[in-house]
């Protein structure tokens, strides 16, 4: 594998959201003109294919991913999941904080499902299904993170890799830290090596930047990176570029 770059090829998607929850409205929100509308806060998926007992541990951010991974891989078993949060399930940490300031007891449910991986491991339990799994978080540039971690299984031998992405809006004690917009979405790419000559073609570069310059990245207005990517992928742009935690990250879509 490159070191300064991967390719890959994303052979099956899903994708929902608030107001998105078929192919036609998310490829409608793609081509839509510079800044598309907000996603609302509001509204979670049915996840139907997950039993009643395991579906309503999850919250919001559980079930939009949970509902993307099921539509992307279908029956197929055994495939490799590398999922990417950056914020995660920061709004059950602070209920969990919350309680503790208050001398109240924690809920072993809400503890459990609080920890990066517990979406991951839900649709691994759901499934009984022994694949690998990662869950990670690297700041602005996860999704960026994710796509690597998945190329390099898929150069380890992986026949296919599930890359799943999602994240919520912050909760009130965090949101002045907001660097973007925020807006509920998720999204399951079903990846395969670009040797293979099948589906969708691209590829992520990068390289570093002398300074980090976060400030000037990306406006608070902007939509989060992970959902900007989203865009680009469903476009028909060539290149997409991103800078941020000190990289400049470039996007493109091959022939």
């Amino acid at each position: 594998m490159r070191t300064n770059g991967v390719r890959f090829s994303i052979i099956r998607h899903a994708a929902w959201a608030p107001g998105l929850e078929t192919s036609q409205q998310w490829q409608a929100w793609a081509q839509a003109a510079l800044p598309p509308a907000p996603i609302p806060p509001g509204g979670e998926p049915g996840v139907r294919l997950m039993a009643p007992l395991l579906r309503r541990r999850a919250g919001q951010l559980g079930k939009m991913a949970l509902e993307t991974a099921y539509a992307c891989l279908g029956e197929q078993r055994d495939i490799p999941l590398v999922f990417c949060s950056r914020h995660g399930e920061v709004g059950r940490a602070v209920e969990l904080l919350s309680a503790l300031v208050q001398g109240e007891p924690l809920s072993p449910t809400a503890f459990g499902m609080a920890v990066h991986n517990a979406s991951a491991a839900l649709f691994s339990i759901a499934r009984a299904d022994h694949a690998s799994q990662l869950a990670l978080a690297a700041g602005g540039a996860s999704i960026e993170a994710a796509v690597i971690e998945a190329c390099s299984l898929l150069a380890d031998g992986a026949a296919q890799v599930l890359l799943l992405a999602a994240d919520c809006p912050l909760p009130a004690p965090f949101e002045a830290f907001e660097d973007c917009h925020e807006q509920p979405h998720a999204f399951a790419w079903l990846l395969q090596a670009d040797s293979a000559g099948q589906g969708a073609r691209f590829e992520l570069s990068w390289r570093g930047r002398e300074s980090d310059g976060a400030a000037l990245d990306m406006p608070a207005s902007a939509m989060p990176a992970t959902l900007a990517v989203q865009r680009f992928m469903l476009g028909e742009a060539r290149t997409y570029q991103h800078a941020t935690n000190r990289q400049q990250w470039c996007w493109s879509r091959l022939a």
